[in-house]
C-alpha cells in the first residue's frame, strides 16, 4: 500500500543534512570501487562471467514454473514441506498456523529481504510471538525501529556512537562505542536467543531444482545457527532465487560476494538439502535427536507477473548484491530510506513497482538519473535505467502526465515552431538576470537553482541563424553530412555548433543543416511520454530524409543515442520503423567519426611538447550509452598546445542528467561539487567535454567556484587548430 502522505522533498533535505549518513556513505562510496576491483582481479574474464550469470538467469525465467515444480518435487522427496504463497498475506497465514501447530513461541531470524518486503516481523509480533533478528545489522535496525537502508549492509547509515546508544537502550545499561566490544555484547545476547528459539527463519541466496537444496551466503554464522539449533526451520524463497542445477550456483557464488562487499567469498557458504537432525528437549526433560521440520515457502508477490513480461523478466537476473546501490550517485547521497519501501536504488524502484505498488514507484522513480553506472557493475547486466524509463511510460499511459508537463511536451517542445519561438523570446526575456553568457542569480523561490552554480543563458543568435554564414561550398565533397545539433547546441552553445561545422568542412565534408530538425525527444522519452516522443521522432526523420545524407553527425551523445531509440519507439508502426532504422544506422557521434577520419589521415598521433593543461569529463551517455571514451582523449592528445591530464573518476556523473539538475537542484549540487573538486585537483586550465548538457552543468559550477577554468567542447579544441582559408 502506497504512503500518500510522504514528502519526498523533505526527506531528501533531511538526509542531505545528516552529516553521519553523508559521512558513512561517502567513505563507503570511496572505498567500494577499489575493493571491488581488487576482488575481481583473479577473475580471468569478468564480462564472460557476467554473461554466464545473465544467460543462466534468462534461461531459468523462461521455464520458471517448471523449475519451481522440479524444486518442489525434489525438496519434498528429501523431507521438506514446500508451500507456494501468492503474496505476503498467505506467507503470514501459513506461518501463524505453523507456529500454532508446533507450539512455537520464540523465533530467530537470519537476514531476509523477502521477510522485510512483506513486513513479516510486525505480523508475527502482533500475534504475540517473540521474534529476534540475529544478523548484526538487522538486529541494530530492529532495535532502532528502522527499515534496512541497504540490501546487504542494512545499518550502513549509522555510526558507532548511534549503535552504542541503541544497544544501551535495548540492554538497559551503558554500552561503550567500541566496535569489538559491541560485537561481543551482541553475540552474547543473541546466543541466548538461538538456544531458546523454537523456529529459525531464513532467506536463501539460491534454491536448486536439481536436488531441492537451498544455499545461504553469510558472514556472521548466524545463518547456520538459525538453520541448525531450532527444531523448525522456515526458508523464505522468492521465485527469482530458483536455479536449475548446482552448477548454476557457481556464477552466483563468484559474483555475489565480490559485488556486494568486495570479498572473494563470504565466511560461510551453507547448502541445505532436506531436514537435518536436531536435539529436542522432551516434556520429561530428556534431550533426544530427531529430524527438524523444514518448510520452504516460495513467494510470488508479483514475481511471476514480471516473469511473463518480455522486458521486466530481467529482474530475475538480480542476485541482491546491491552493487548498483554502491555506485549510484543519488543513493550515496541520501541512503536507502528515501526510497520508501524496502528495496533501494534503481533496482529498488523497479522491484517496488512489482512487489509493492506502482504508486510508490511513481514517487521515487525520478531519483534515477540514468547515469548507467549501475549497469557497468551489475553481475546480471540488468539495464536498470531502461526498465525505469519503461515503467515511467506505462505509468504515463495509464495515468497521464501533470497538466503543465503535458502542455510543455505536447504543445511546446513537440511543436518546433512554437518551441523555437519561445527560445528566441527567452534570449530577450533573460536580460534582467543575465550576466555575460550566464544567469548567475535568480530571485525569490528560484534562487536555489543558482546556488553554487550559474545557469547558461540562451544565445542571442541560435546556430540555425548562423549556418548560412559559416557553411562553405566544398567542390568535391568526400561525404554529405547532415548535422543534428540538438536544442542545447542550437540555442545555448551555437559556438560549439560552429566548431563542428568547421571541423567537418576541413575534412572536406559537405555539411547540411536541415531546418526542420527539432528536439531529439529525450526529455519526453525520459519522463515516459512516448506519444510526444514519437511526434518529434517523426519530424526529425522527415527533416533528415529530405537531405539524403551519407551520415548524420551529432555533437551530443544523448541526441545520438536517442536517434537509435527511434527504432524501438516506432516498433508498432512498420513503415516508420523502417525509416527510423535507415537513418539510425547513419547516425554517429562527432568525436568517434572525426577520430576515425583523423586516423585515416595520419592526424591522430600524440602531439609533442606541453601546453595548457586540459582534462576530460566523460558524459554518462557517451561512456556507458555509446561506449565512446578513447576517441575524444585521442583527439585531445593529438592536438598541439595541450597537455592532457586525467581527473579522478572522469566518468562519474556531473549531476545534470537533463531535467534532474533543475528539478532536484539540491541533489545535483553535491554531485557537481565532487566533479569540481576532481577538476581542481588536476590543476587543469581547461575541461574538455563532448556533451552540451555536461557543459551546462560544469560551466555553471566552475563559473561560481573556479572561474579561471574554462570548458570547451572537443569540437572547439579541434576547430582552434584550423586556419581560415
Amino acid at each position: 500500500m502506497e504512503d500518500q502522505d510522504r514528502n519526498i522533498r523533505k526527506e531528501i533535505d533531511e538526509k542531505l543534512h545528516d552529516e553521519v549518513l553523508r559521512g558513512a556513505l561517502g567513505r563507503f562510496a570511496e572505498a567500494y570501487p577499489i575493493s571491488r576491483a581488487k576482488a575481481f582481479e583473479n577473475v580471468e574474464n569478468l564480462e564472460e562471467l557476467r554473461d554466464e550469470l545473465r544467460q543462466m538467469k534468462r534461461n531459468t525465467v523462461e521455464h520458471i514454473e517448471e523449475i519451481a515444480d522440479k524444486f518442489e518435487a525434489e525438496a519434498t522427496a528429501r523431507g521438506a514441506k514446500v508451500y507456494r504463497a501468492a503474496d505476503g498475506g498467505q506467507v503470514i497465514d501459513y506461518l501463524l498456523k505453523l507456529c500454532s501447530e508446533q507450539g512455537v513461541k520464540r523465533i530467530v531470524k537470519s537476514k531476509s529481504m523477502a521477510s522485510e518486503e512483506i513486513h513479516l516481523n510486525h505480523a508475527l509480533e502482533q500475534a504475540g510471538l517473540h521474534v529476534k533478528e540475529t544478523d548484526l545489522g538487522e538486529w541494530i535496525i530492529s532495535i532502532a525501529g528502522q527499515k534496512p537502508s541497504h540490501m546487504v549492509m542494512p545499518a550502513i547509515h549509522l555510526n558507532r556512537q548511534q549503535v552504542a546508544n541503541y544497544f544501551s537502550k535495548e540492554l538497559g545499561k551503558t554500552i561503550e562505542p567500541d566496535i569489538p566490544f559491541m560485537v561481543q555484547v551482541a553475540r552474547q545476547n543473541l546466543r541466548e536467543e538461538f538456544l531458546q528459539a523454537d523456529m529459525g527463519i531464513t532467506g536463501a541466496n539460491f534454491a536448486i531444482a536439481e536436488n531441492g537444496a537451498i544455499g545461504l551466503v553469510t558472514n556472521e554464522g548466524n545463518g547456520r545457527l538459525a538453520t541448525t539449533l531450532p527444531r523448525v526451520h522456515v526458508a523464505l524463497v522468492g521465485y527469482e532465487k530458483l536455479i536449475p542445477t548446482i552448477k548454476d550456483a557457481v556464477p552466483i557464488l563468484r559474483t555475489l560476494p565480490r559485488g556486494a562487499t568486495g570479498q572473494l567469498m563470504t565466511s560461510y557458504m551453507t547448502m541445505i538439502s532436506g531436514p537435518v537432525p536436531t536435539m529436542v528437549k522432551t516434556e520429561t526433560g530428556q534431550w533426544v535427536e530427531q529430524d527438524k521440520e523444514l518448510h520452504i515457502i516460495l513467494i510470488d508477490n508479483g514475481r511471476l507477473k514480471a516473469a511473463k513480461d518480455e522486458n521486466f523478466k530481467q529482474i530475475y537476473q538480480c542476485v541482491r548484491c546491491a552493487s548498483c546501490l554502491n555506485v549510484c550517485p543519488v543513493y550515496t547521497l541520501v541512503g536507502g530510506h528515501v526510497y520508501g519501501h524496502i528495496y533501494a536504488g534503481g533496482i529498488g524502484a523497479i522491484l517496488t513497482a512489482f512487489l509493492h505498488s506502482m504508486g510508490d514507484f511513481e514517487k521515487i522513480n525520478e531519483l534515477c538519473i540514468g547515469c548507467r553506472k549501475c549497469t557497468t557493475v551489475c553481475p546480471g547486466k540488468i539495464e536498470i535505467p531502461d526498465l525505469i524509463e519503461q515503467l515511467r511510460a506505462e505509468s504515463v499511459k495509464e495515468k497521464g502526465l501533470p497538466f503543465l508537463t503535458e502542455t510543455l511536451f505536447n504543445n511546446i517542445i513537440a511543436n518546433r515552431k512554437v518551441f523555437h519561438t519561445l527560445l528566441r523570446l527567452a534570449s530577450v526575456g533573460q536580460k534582467p538576470v543575465q550576466s555575460g553568457r550566464f544567469i548567475r542569480h535568480l530571485p525569490l523561490f528560484l534562487a536555489g537553482l543558482t546556488k553554487d552554480r550559474s545557469l547558461p543563458a540562451v544565445a542571442d543568435k541560435p546556430l540555425r541563424d548562423r549556418i548560412p554564414r559559416i557553411t562553405k561550398k566544398i567542390d568535391k565533397p568526400r561525404k554529405r553530412i547532415a548535422f543534428f545539433s540538438g536544442c542545447s547546441t542550437d540555442f545555448v552553445f551555437p559556438e560549439t555548433g560552429e566548431a563542428v561545422v568547421k571541423v567537418l568542412q576541413d575534412l572536406e565534408m559537405e555539411v547540411v543543416f536541415p531546418e526542420g530538425q527539432t528536439c531529439c525527444g529525450k526529455p519526453m522519452l525520459g519522463m515516459g511520454d512516448r506519444e510526444a516522443s514519437k511526434k518529434v521522432a517523426k519530424a526529425n526523420i522527415e527533416a533528415f530524409e529530405a537531405v539524403n545524407p551519407d551520415h548524420i553527425i551529432s555533437a551530443c551523445p544523448t541526441c545520438t543515442e536517442t536517434w537509435h531509440t527511434y527504432i524501438g519507439l516506432l516498433e508498432e508502426e512498420p513503415d516508420w520503423k523502417r525509416r527510423a532504422e535507415k537513418l539510425a544506422h547513419k547516425t554517429i557521434e562527432f568525436t568517434s567519426f572525426v577520430a576515425e577520419e583523423y586516423a585515416k589521415a595520419g592526424k591522430l598521433k600524440p602531439a609533442t611538447g606541453g601546453g595548457k593543461k586540459v582534462t576530460y569529463h566523460d558524459s554518462c551517455h557517451m561512456k556507458r550509452g555509446l561506449n565512446i571514451y578513447e576517441q575524444p582523449r585521442a583527439l585531445i592528445q593529438a592536438t598541439p598546445g595541450y597537455e592532457f591530464v586525467e581527473m579522478k573518476d572522469p566518468d562519474k556523473c556531473c549531476g545534470m542528467a537533463g531535467a534532474f539538475g533543475v528539478k532536484y537542484a539540491d541533489l545535483s549540487r553535491p554531485i557537481l561539487e565532487e566533479k569540481i573538486k576532481n577538476i581542481k585537483d588536476t590543476g587543469a586550465e581547461i575541461v574538455a567535454v563532448a556533451c552540451p548538457a555536461c557543459a551546462m552543468q560544469i560551466r555553471g559550477g566552475l563559473d561560481k567556484q573556479l572561474p579561471h577554468v574554462t570548458v570547451k567542447h572537443v569540437a572547439e579544441i579541434l576547430a582552434e587548430q584550423i586556419k581560415d582559408k
